[in-house]
């Protein structure tokens, strides 16, 4: 199935457009956020994701998250067995297949800046991508600078955020654990190899990073950001989930996770798109009342 560049951006930059159109619900020119705030507040976002993940309040639900996911490995090879046998009946194709729009070759490497999905399981996939969030905070940022709407320029930020803060720490577990891709398996489970060389793991990523999901962890925050800052629109939190299973379906059937991959990954993304989002809450009125932060 093939999409049209311009469709797909437009799609997503309209969904950032209809989220921060709303003026007459919220104050709009209260706390506007700080300059570069989104990468100085990075540090300290991994401090206080590590901090609250252990904490005492939330113990029951990281037992949980770490049951899940110790059950779900032991059923990785079957339910990635059934998950392609369900897509081929429904005819939708694994193979990753994308239209390249723009790139810039340097030193003989091709580094793809924009693409479009050419079947069904690859639009899924793309949407679990971090560039559909760099995507939905430039709408946001646009749409704020324009209309001096800082409730969409704090959203923009708080995405920004969210984005690096997770992109640093999820490849961090990746290189700790070394999980190989279900696309790399010839028999069994694959294999765990943490710290391998530098090398291996920028050169041989598909052994090594499976878990846990950048892609969830990035869409579960992105999701969590917006229906935190848009409380007034009840559709986010039902529509990103749907969005999600689609994503988490899509990328067990292409072979880049296994199911056993997305516990922690979802958990480590609604953590901290709650750290973000509500440490402003307060200050800029875009919660109508405050909310305790757990995960």
């Amino acid at each position: 199935m093939k999409v049209s560049a311009a469709i797909f951006t437009v799609k997503i930059l309209l969904l950032s457009l209809l989220l921060c159109g709303s003026k007459s619900l919220y104050a709009q020119n209260d706390g506007k956020p700080r300059n570069f705030y989104f990468l100085t507040r990075v540090p300290k976002d991994i401090i206080e994701i590590q901090k609250h993940t252990f904490s005492k309040s939330n113990f029951t639900k990281l037992v949980i998250t770490t049951s899940v996911t110790s059950g779900l490995l032991l059923f990785d090879k079957i339910i990635y067995d059934d998950v392609r046998k369900f897509a081929n009946k429904i005819h939708l194709q694994p193979a990753e297949r994308n239209k390249i729009i723009w790139s810039i070759k340097s030193g003989g490497k091709e580094t793809v800046l924009l693409k479009v999905p050419e079947n069904l399981n690859t639009a899924f996939y793309n949407l679990g991508q971090g560039f559909t969030t760099l995507l939905i905070a430039s709408g946001f940022y646009l749409q704020g600078k324009i209309s001096k709407n800082y409730r969409s320029l704090q959203t923009a930020s708080d995405l920004a955020e969210s984005f690096v803060t997770l992109g640093l720490i999820t490849q961090v577990m990746k290189y700790s654990t070394g999980r190989q891709n279900p696309s790399q398996v010839t028999t069994g489970y694959g294999t765990w190899r943490p710290f391998p060389s530098l090398s291996k793991f920028q050169h041989e990523k598909q052994n090594y990073d499976a878990f846990p999901s950048g892609h969830l962890s990035t869409l579960m925050a992105t999701i969590t950001i917006l229906s935190n800052n848009y409380p007034e629109k009840k559709w986010i939190r039902p529509v990103g989930y749907v969005i999600t299973a689609l994503a988490g379906f899509a990328m067990v059937n292409n072979g880049v996770h296994w199911a056993g991959d997305y516990p922690v990954a979802l958990g480590l993304g609604y953590l901290t798109g709650n750290l973000i989002s509500k440490r402003h809450s307060g200050k800029t009125q875009i919660q109508r009342e405050k909310t305790k932060m757990n995960f």
